[in-house]
């Protein structure tokens, strides 16, 4: 597309495709070459096929992947319905010489994007390439052993996708909340020639190095009531710890009635530990 001076701090609402390459970063500095010209096949031939002028469509490199808008005039159904099914044709068709078939991401999106010497840019922009790069979409797109996947932003379903059309069906779309930098969203995910796809359960989040403190579980024992000083000593240990740690003299304590662990401190007075009315002095150096 063509964009004059004047036109660089404007924005136009076009339809933004981001695709990208599954697993780009497998691929040797042999292979990376063949896979990207086979994205830019996939893409071109799927445009000249759903008859989109070429002066409408704009084009960007992304290294494993391409960045794409479409002009306002090209209607956004004709994307989703023959732009796709071309495009995941060609792709099959692509795919039937290849050892390690080539997968795509395919995120969508209309809103307000800007133009200028070197690109695109505009949160329609941001949240499409968001959408293709989402877990999600990673997980569904190895979970099916498919092709291609798309994933549309919730206003775009509800805009285009939900009221159907040639080629698009609504149903065969599946919802998720997906988490991005920008905050929580919902998107739809298609697998082409598919009925909805399952959505994969989350992953499991990373554990956190060193453990982590597991909760202390309520025992269902009330606190001592006020004055049973001996039942308080039946629940309370002074042990010698002198020789527990170099360098180290003092009090260990142990309660079992109210999970305490203290050790090496210096207390100058009362000190009240579990229940209420449980005091105890000690006196130690650390």
């Amino acid at each position: 597309m063509n964009h004059d001076a004047s036109e660089l701090t404007e924005a136009h609402y076009e339809l933004v495709i981001s695709v990208d390459a599954r697993r780009s970063g497998e691929y040797d500095d042999v292979d990376k070459p063949r896979m990207r010209a086979r994205i830019y096949q996939v893409v071109e031939t799927a445009f000249t096929h759903a008859k989109v002028a070429r002066d409408a469509v704009h084009l960007e490199d992304r290294g494993d992947g391409v960045l794409v808008s479409v002009a306002g005039r090209i209607a956004a159904s004709r994307l989703l319905g023959l732009w796709l099914i071309e495009a995941h044709e060609k792709l099959r068709d692509v795919n039937r010489d290849l050892a390690v078939p080539l997968g795509l991401r395919v995120g969508m999106h209309v809103g307000p994007v800007r133009h200028d010497d070197r690109g695109i840019s505009g949160r329609a922009v941001d949240l499409a390439c968001r959408l293709a790069d989402s877990s999600v979409a990673r997980q569904l797109l190895d979970a099916e052993k498919a092709d291609l996947v798309l994933v549309t932003s919730q206003s775009l379903y509800e805009d285009v996708v939900g009221a159907g059309g040639k080629f698009i069906e609504p149903a065969h779309y599946a919802p998720a909340r997906l988490e991005l930098k920008e905050g929580e969203v919902t998107a739809w995910f298609h697998l082409p020639g598919r009925p909805a796809p399952e959505i994969p359960e989350p992953a499991p989040a990373a554990p956190v190095p060193g453990g982590s403190p597991l909760p202390i579980a309520d025992d269902g024992l009330d606190d001592e009531p006020e004055g049973d000083e001996d039942d308080f000593e039946d629940d309370f240990e002074a042990v010698d710890m002198s020789g527990h740690r170099p360098g180290h003299v003092g009090i260990h304590q142990n309660v079992r009635r109210d999970a305490f662990h203290n050790e090496s401190n210096v207390y100058h007075g009362p000190v009240q530990m579990g229940g209420s009315g449980n005091q105890v002095t000690e006196q130690g150096r650390g």
